[in-house]
């Protein structure tokens, strides 16, 4: 990434919230600043389950609400699919430089 989408991530972080909290039951995700940490439920205001906010591994917070394992250790976050549906989509091939031959 750019340097200009990195700077737009942390502006967006600092109106938006620092990091993110996910339910692994339902995906209710909101984001909570540092400052306020203390303040995010443990359980879930939708369907009353598990608000993870922290890798339980590593007790690292984690920014992305479609994060399914941890950015720094990579441990598992939560399953990779919710309602029969994937969270994450697949990585893309990368694609051909532009002097490189297709065929």
């Amino acid at each position: 990434m750019g340097k200009a989408s990195n700077w737009l991530r942390k502006e967006r972080r600092k109106v938006l919230g620092h990091w993110v909290a996910v339910c692994v039951d339902c995906g209710h995700g909101q984001r909570w600043f540092e400052e306020f940490e203390s303040e995010v439920p443990a359980e879930c205001p939708t369907c009353g389950g598990k608000l993870l906010h922290r890798c339980p591994a590593c007790q690292e917070p984690f920014s992305s609400m479609f994060a399914i394992a941890c950015e720094v250790c990579e441990a598992p976050l939560r399953a990779s699919t919710q309602f029969g549906m994937a969270i994450r989509k697949p990585e893309r091939a990368p694609k051909p430089a532009a002097g490189d031959d297709p065929g």
